[in-house]
């Protein structure tokens, strides 16, 4: 009989592009066609299908008519044409996705025919109903590795196939059934690729296609690029990228794999990492030979340093796919204890200055607002922003009109706004320049770095010197006693510099578990890079102290933390102030990195006069308080004469008269900040004043 060659399902409009696809589902559809002829000459013949038997009745049967069978086949016209087909040529194969997939897992005969009964039940609704018929159940209305098992020519080589283990479900083409009577089942996103035009890709619509911006690459990246080319994937493979706020890590991939190159596919964000689809969609990106980038709200599950960084649940369910991930963390190295292969981490790098001025003066030229190129260069040193949020100043400068460059400090601000958690503290500065009393040295160097600060654009920018020292910002280091004005110096120059500023609470950062310290500081100095910012590191040498001679594993890693902040120090880019009462406890080799160390003595009697004298509000009557007195007998830093002066107020007011401060109450602070200090104090250190206290509390 000659007959065209039949369609490949039973849908006619269903014709597959690849010859691979075409010939494996047109066996599915002829095996089915001619076991049912043979179902309907048992059953006594006609022009339809008689209603269904008994299934077992008819398992029964498949030895005692194992012979009348075949003599049915080779005998009966319809059967005979069928077999016949089922012989034919069906073109070149080894173009299309079928034949590679066949290729890389070595699927026999008997597995690609398994694969091609999940394909049509998945593609052809016709096929249900023929499927039962041949099952002789109404009730099964889909191919089985049973109704396989009947339909293939060699029924022992799809026993092979029930194995769980098979590369059918270890990459992800098959759901495992869970017997021999449970449907074949395949994923439909892996059923859309095999079925599309070779010619063009069919992205199911979790998997968007990304495009390299054709960038030039930084060094790190043709070095990591380089790396992807000479190692393809041969299980799963990872590429760790760092994850930080306004990074455009869809980018930074695309570029990586345009320079391998490869296609790459972004998973969805909506996909979670127990999403049941997850399998379907890893295997339908390998199909066509793409990379895929993971979305980047996955917990990967790091824990603390010292545990023992199992693989997550989603890693374990992709190990045997050569697929190649691009995966968003927050601490890369975590994931070379997954026992898969693992990438050079890629650290995102910020756009440089040269890059920020070059963008930002662009925008506002194009916007015309006055005065913008100006703040733009201003705003380009100062907020070191990525990607992200780069773009969405330039959208706000090339907007136009004056709002646009008055709004633009404030919208790098909130960009750039720090995300410390609970490792820092914002603090709003009480104080300026001109309330701080100190000797003429340490004063003169306060205000050497409120110039460095002021000046460190044009150095970095017009000078050059940005390429020579990353954008380095200022280190200072501010020693001496309790209470000699550290902290209220940091204020002030916060405050001259118009700078946030963040306390570092040590208490959060120190971690006794192993690298968590370090971790904690790396996340306080990441944040800070965004934008100019004072950092102020109160009690430093609790953090920065004198490395110690190696005895045991803490030593050895408190000396590695304390390394990796010297190296953090020397590259910050903002203001970072260490106050310590010791400074004799630091590290020489920290010493050396600082830019400026301020020496806060005790004040003498002269300061100590200016201090009494401007430590109380505007608002309240001193004019009986001796202040020439107090400076001369008393020898107390600034922080305790503010102390004395803040109490004082709250015993006066009690009187509740006019706001007044008088010369006992002064007196009755003081000695309970001496007291407080562990000082003796007897009543001749008050000279005339003392019969001032014999009646006082």
């Amino acid at each position: 009989m000659n007959a065209p060659q039949p369609h490949a399902l039973f849908h006619p409009a269903l014709a597959p592009a690849d010859p691979g696809v075409r010939h494996w589902l047109a066996q599915v559809t002829l095996r089915l066609r001619r076991e049912t002829a043979w179902c309907r000459h048992r059953r006594g013949g006609g022009a339809a299908l008689p209603p269904f038997g008994d299934a077992a009745q008819d398992s029964l049967d498949l030895l005692r008519l194992r012979a009348e069978q075949q003599r049915f086949f080779a005998e009966d016209v319809t059967a005979r044409w069928l077999s016949q087909q089922l012989q034919a040529p069906h073109g070149d194969a080894a173009a299309g996705c079928w034949h590679r997939v066949a290729q890389a897992l070595a699927l026999d005969d008997a597995a690609q025919f398994v694969l091609a009964c999940a394909l049509a039940a998945r593609a052809d609704a016709a096929l249900g109903a023929v499927a039962a018929a041949a099952l002789d159940d109404a009730a099964r209305p889909y191919p089985t590795l049973g109704l396989a098992q009947r339909l293939w020519d060699d029924p022992l080589a799809v026993v092979a196939c029930a194995d769980p283990t098979h590369a059918l479900y270890r990459f992800g083409l098959l759901e495992p059934p869970a017997d021999a009577e449970a449907p074949l089942s395949m994923p439909a996103p892996v059923a859309r690729v095999l079925l599309a035009d070779p010619a063009r890709p069919a992205w199911p619509g979790a998997l968007t296609p990304l495009q390299g911006d054709g960038a030039a690459l930084p060094p790190a990246a043709r070095a990591l690029a380089r790396w992807l080319r000479a190692t393809l994937p041969t299980g799963l493979q990872l590429v760790p990228l760092r994850r930080c706020a306004g990074a455009d890590l869809a980018a930074w991939a695309a570029r990586l794999a345009a320079a391998v190159p490869a296609p790459l596919a972004r998973l969805g964000e909506d996909i979670t990492a127990a999403h049941p689809a997850l399998p379907g969609l890893a295997c339908a990106a390998w199909l066509q030979g793409a990379d895929l980038l993971l979305p980047g709200h996955w917990d990967h599950g790091a824990g603390h340093a010292e545990g023992c960084g199992a693989a997550p649940a989603w890693a374990a369910r992709l190990a045997a796919l050569p697929l190649r991930c691009f995966v968003p963390m927050e601490e890369p190295a975590a994931a070379r204890r997954w026992g898969v292969p693992v990438a050079p981490a890629f650290d995102p790098p910020a756009p440089t200055l040269d890059e920020r001025w070059r963008r930002l003066r662009a925008a506002a030229e194009a916007g015309g607002a006055p005065g913008a190129v100006a703040r733009a260069a201003e705003a380009a040193r100062r907020f070191r922003l990525q990607e992200q949020p780069l773009a969405r100043l330039e959208a706000l400068l090339r907007g136009g009109g004056p709002e646009a460059a008055q709004a633009l400090f404030e919208a790098a601000q909130a960009e750039s706004a720090l995300d410390l958690e609970q490792l820092a503290q914002p603090v709003v500065p009480r104080f300026t320049l001109a309330e701080l009393v100190l000797p003429p040295r340490p004063r003169r160097l306060l205000d050497a770095i409120a110039t460095g600060m002021r000046t460190l654009g044009r150095v970095h920018h017009d000078w050059g010197c940005a390429r020579a020292w990353n954008e380095a910002g200022l280190a200072v280091m501010f020693c001496g006693p309790p209470g000699t004005g550290k902290t209220m110096a940091a204020e002030a120059l916060a405050a001259a510099l118009a700078l946030p500023m963040f306390r570092i609470d040590l208490s959060q950062v120190v971690s006794k578990y192993i690298g968590e310290t370090e971790k904690n500081l790396r996340r306080v100095f990441d944040a800070a890079e965004a934008a100019d910012c004072l950092l102020f590191f109160d009690e430093a040498d609790a953090l920065f102290g004198r490395r110690t001679e190696v005895k045991d594993a803490h030593d050895r890693f408190a000396n590695i933390e304390i390394s990796y902040l010297l190296e953090r120090m020397e590259r910050f880019k903002g203001l970072a102030v260490l106050a310590t009462n010791r400074r004799r406890d630091l590290d020489d080799a920290f010493a050396r990195r600082l830019r400026y160390i301020v020496e806060f003595p005790v004040p003498g009697a002269a300061e100590r006069a200016r201090l009494w004298r401007q430590v109380f509000p505007a608002a309240v009557d001193v004019g009986g308080i001796d202040f020439g007195f107090l400076a001369e007998r008393f020898e107390i830093a600034g922080g305790t004469i503010r102390s004395a002066a803040f109490n004082a107020c709250l015993q006066a007011a009690a009187r509740e008269d006019e706001a007044r401060v008088d010369m006992a109450d002064v007196l009755r602070a003081v000695r309970h900040e001496l007291e407080k200090g562990g000082r003796e104090i007897g009543p001749e250190q008050f000279g005339a004043y003392a019969r001032l206290l014999e009646e006082a509390p």
